[in-house]
């Protein structure tokens, strides 16, 4: 994933594809447990029983609600400090994204 990288962008690319602006993903949390967001920027989508929140103490877990559950937003992660709160006591969910694509990797093959 990137932030701000300079890319090539094709008009009309879908996300996920060459050329695309936007890469699509997801992350799960298990059954009334929470995951950490990965360090990046995204555009979370609104589910069920999900609760985004940010941790508000420098000494401590303090995790309150950012957006409550299935309420979507703009989610900046340092990849320590910010979560998904699963509310279903039974059943894992899986949470979409979307945040900037990084890009193909570079081929630095070369031949003479």
């Amino acid at each position: 994933m990137s932030l701000a990288t300079t890319k090539i962008l094709l008009a009309g690319a879908n996300a996920n594809s060459d050329g695309a602006y936007f890469q699509i993903g997801t992350f799960t949390a298990n059954a009334n447990a929470s995951v950490v967001v990965t360090a990046g920027t995204y555009l979370i989508t609104p589910t069920n029983y999900i609760t985004i929140q940010v941790n508000t103490n420098s000494n401590g877990n303090a995790f309150t609600a950012l957006y409550s559950a299935n309420t979507g937003g703009v989610v900046i992660s340092d990849g320590v400090n910010v979560r998904l709160l699963n509310g279903d006591t039974t059943n894992a969910v899986t949470v979409t994204y979307v945040t900037v694509n990084g890009g193909e990797a570079a081929n630095s093959t070369y031949t003479s």
